[in-house]
């Protein structure tokens, strides 16, 4: 498949706001972003030619933002619309190894699907984790520092080379990842076996260390995770936001840097699309 040719859904419903960035890192590539509601899929309140069926793309992606205000708890509504009227087209596209990247609310949404971590089949039928509450209370808002854990599984970061630290900013309230806490060390011991950690907080030496570093005293310092089949990944910190090197905060000291960190994420996923399908 041509790059050209790569359709990808960038779905929001009200309160997503992360859109628009989400849609023009896959469009700077060269690819074919379409920004699509949520009634679209489903056929609600749409023109005959609005409506969109799922299968017809390549990659799904659910931005940041606060959908449906983050009510009941972050990404819960959003999680339980897209459940109960797309399970099926979710679990053959996903099946199928076509790529769904959830960022910040987006990840909020597939844990809360059961997409992600999903030890009891390819879709768990409840939530096995949760983004909880930020340990400070309160929303964190600025750059954070990831160290990329993945030995390959993730198609969504194999062009970044394991054990580089990178920067991306961190917007969120509810952030904290967390099992529960009788499964916790049995859960966390199959994320290592499998392959699904991708993402740890670090300090500027690359060392995994509490707040102010881990910005929501996320469980092991996770920030991104993938599934066992390595197609479906979520992470809190927003790579779309850091696509170009004027983006990064030390920008003006460093104006040598040309690309963004988070433009890896964008580039891994496509590569991986195109030589597969």
């Amino acid at each position: 498949m041509r790059i050209e040719d790569v359709r990808i859904c960038i779905l929001y419903i009200e309160g997503t706001n992360c859109e628009e960035e989400s849609y023009w890192c896959f469009k700077r590539l060269g690819a074919k972003p379409e920004k699509v509601h949520l009634k679209q899929l489903i056929g609600m309140d749409t023109y005959d030619n609005e409506k969109r069926d799922l299968l017809d793309y390549d990659i799904v992606m659910i931005p940041g933002g606060f959908s449906s205000g983050d009510y009941v708890r972050a990404g819960a509504i959003l999680g339980a619309r897209v459940k109960s009227s797309l399970e099926a087209e979710l679990v053959k596209f996903g099946k199928e190894g076509r790529p769904m990247l959830g960022i910040c609310n987006g990840f909020q949404v597939l844990v809360e699907i059961g997409l992600l971590p999903s030890f009891d089949g390819f879709m768990s039928p409840v939530p096995q984790a949760v983004l909880a509450t930020n340990d400070s209370a309160r929303f964190e808002c600025r750059p954070s520092l990831l160290k990329h854990e993945n030995r390959g599984n993730c198609v969504f970061t194999r062009k970044l080379p394991r054990g580089d630290v990178i920067v991306n900013p961190v917007a969120h309230a509810e952030g904290k990842f967390v099992f529960p806490k009788d499964r916790e060390e049995e859960m966390l011991k199959k994320m290592e076996e499998l392959d699904m950690i991708v993402f740890r907080y670090v300090d500027p030496e690359g060392e995994y260390a509490g707040y102010f570093w881990n910005p929501n005293g996320s469980l092991d310092n996770i920030a991104g995770m993938c599934n066992s089949e390595g197609n479906i990944f979520g992470m809190m910190p927003h790579p779309e936001r850091v696509f170009y090197g004027y983006q990064h905060p030390d920008w003006t000291r460093e104006k040598s840097r040309e690309e963004g960190d988070g433009r890896v994420i964008f580039e891994s996923v496509l590569d991986y699309v195109t030589k597969k399908f």
